[in-house]
């Protein structure tokens, strides 16, 4: 079994072009002695809150080194210029102060105003569910009782050229479009009496936005560490809303994802470091899909946030998703059978 694991592995790195990956020194003199994976809680069977470990004020992080690094390169790439210029303006947007005392009404008629605003604005999609504390980052305190997603699609034609620069850059301009929605929605919020405060990415803010986007119906967790949507596979970027304006919660979605994603390898053989784990793995108290900080990270650096494993899973493919479904209940179906 040893031997044929290794001969397909061999294949593999034979087939990625990506393949053997070898992080550059400059780089890797800024890793920290602390593993990106004890920080994440990999391995700890105890439930606890996730630690900041990224995408937070570098100089509060173990590896906020690499996170500055990070944005030292490509520093001419136009495309990587224009899309953080483009998302520079949207965090500029400031978002009014509450004004005036809370409107009362039902949390259904809420729920029901919000859906006709969000309909009109730039987003794909849309979720509610009840925050919960464990969602909240170590040392963060959060007073809001509902969480708003936003998810935003990525033009997948751009995506699906990743680890092209043009991909990451594709990335940073969903992460603006999720940004302005976010705030977009807290100003409809607050102009109504309600505090409500967004976030975007792809700064992590206060929250986890994965378990709340899962809560509230975007999809699944996939063995590449990223929501699997039906529609848009893991092709979106996600941003949110925390507020106290009375809502109704958007029910979970489940679809056999885990079905899947045990099954399949197209990401693992795919991930130039190798940082995919084959099987899920206890991480904070839950078994879950992970994806190896330490190996990832790397390359993530290197090219402008990488975006292979979610250009190359299936369910990102446009029209895909609703065919593996209907693989997945057939498949279900003749088990029951």
């Amino acid at each position: 079994m040893a031997l044929l694991a290794n001969r397909r592995r061999e294949t593999c790195m034979a087939r990625n072009p990506y393949r053997p990956f070898e992080p550059k020194a400059e780089q890797m003199s800024l890793m920290p002695d602390i593993s990106g994976n004890a920080i994440n809680g990999l391995g700890e069977s105890e439930h606890r809150r996730a630690a900041p470990i990224y995408w937070h004020d570098p100089d509060t992080l173990a590896h906020g080194e690499l996170q500055k690094w990070f944005y030292t390169q490509h520093p001419d790439d136009r495309h990587i210029i224009k899309a953080r210029e483009d998302r520079a303006e949207i965090l500029a947007i400031e978002v009014p102060p509450v004004t005036g005392e809370p409107l009362q009404q039902s949390a259904d008629e809420w729920t029901r105003q919000l859906r006709a605003h969000v309909a009109t604005l730039d987003m794909e999609l849309f979720g509610i569910t009840a925050f919960r504390p464990e969602w909240a980052f170590e040392g963060a305190e959060i007073s809001q009782e509902w969480i708003i997603v936003i998810g935003v699609a990525h033009d997948y034609e751009r995506l699906k050229e990743a680890p092209a620069l043009s991909a990451g850059a594709e990335v940073v301009r969903q992460y603006g479009r999720g940004t302005k929605a976010a705030k977009d929605i807290a100003t409809w919020i607050r102009l109504r009496g309600w505090d409500a405060v967004p976030h975007g990415g792809p700064m992590a803010g206060p929250v986890l936005l994965i378990p709340p986007a899962i809560e509230c119906g975007f999809g699944e967790l996939g063995k590449h560490g990223s929501i699997i949507n039906k529609e848009y596979g893991s092709s979106f970027r996600l941003a949110s809303v925390l507020t106290d304006i009375p809502l109704l919660p958007t029910e979970k979605e489940t679809y056999g994802v885990d079905d899947f994603c045990s099954r399949c390898q197209v990401c693992a053989n795919a991930c130039p470091p190798e940082a995919i784990l084959p099987e899920k793995t206890m991480v904070r108290g839950d078994r879950k899909w992970y994806v190896d900080f330490d190996k990832c990270i790397p390359f993530f650096n290197e090219t402008a946030g990488c975006g292979i494993c979610i250009a190359v899973c299936p369910w990102s493919i446009p029209g895909r998703g609703a065919r593996i479904i209907e693989q997945l209940k057939r498949r279900q179906a003749k088990r029951a059978g």
